[in-house]
């Protein structure tokens, strides 16, 4: 399997290529206020608001740096409980947008080579199996369960709030 590869202070970490829609040079995020502290805002991807996910932030609460090596990674966000086999795998996905910093290379890597760490991570659940190389171990980051319930729910409304708003309004 192809993965991006990314780090978090000296750690490496890995994303499916699969789940991932672009990887943008950094911009600037329009900051929503409201939101967790790693919700670093909202940019625009093609005349779409598309929120962003400052992951140093999420995973060791410092924001990320602008480095030369610090991109804008646009992933597909699916439900993490949905059955990809049934009408909704046709349904787009949402997308969202993180902030890595070393998320300049790729590298294969075969899915069997990654084995469960023997740590439980109940508050990053988003942390999946390792695997190790020649440069030591590498973690597999999993984008479904990068958000909880409650965020998803800030950032993808049901109906969007800007709708629901406007509903009873004449026009």
């Amino acid at each position: 399997m192809l993965f991006l590869m990314f780090e978090l202070d000296g750690e490496r970490y890995a994303l499916d290529a699969r789940e991932i829609a672009h990887v943008l040079p950094l911009a600037p995020a329009r900051p929503f206020p409201g939101t967790p502290a790693y919700i670093a805002g909202v940019i625009d991807h093609e005349g779409a608001p598309v929120p962003v996910v400052d992951l140093p932030m999420l995973a060791l609460g410092r924001p990320a740096r602008a480095l030369m090596s610090t991109r804008l990674v646009l992933v597909h966000l699916r439900d993490e409980y949905a059955d990809f086999d049934d009408a909704d795998r046709h349904a787009a996905p949402r997308r969202l947008a993180l902030l890595l910093e070393g998320a300049t290379r790729t590298q294969t890597i075969a899915a069997e080579r990654f084995a469960e760490a023997g740590i439980a991570t109940p508050d990053a659940r988003w942390l999946g199996p390792v695997a190790r190389d020649e440069h030591g171990y590498v973690q597999w980051v999993k984008v479904a369960h990068l958000l909880d319930a409650r965020v998803r729910a800030l950032l993808y409304p049901e109906p969007p709030s800007w709708q629901a708003a406007g509903a009873g309004e004449a026009r």
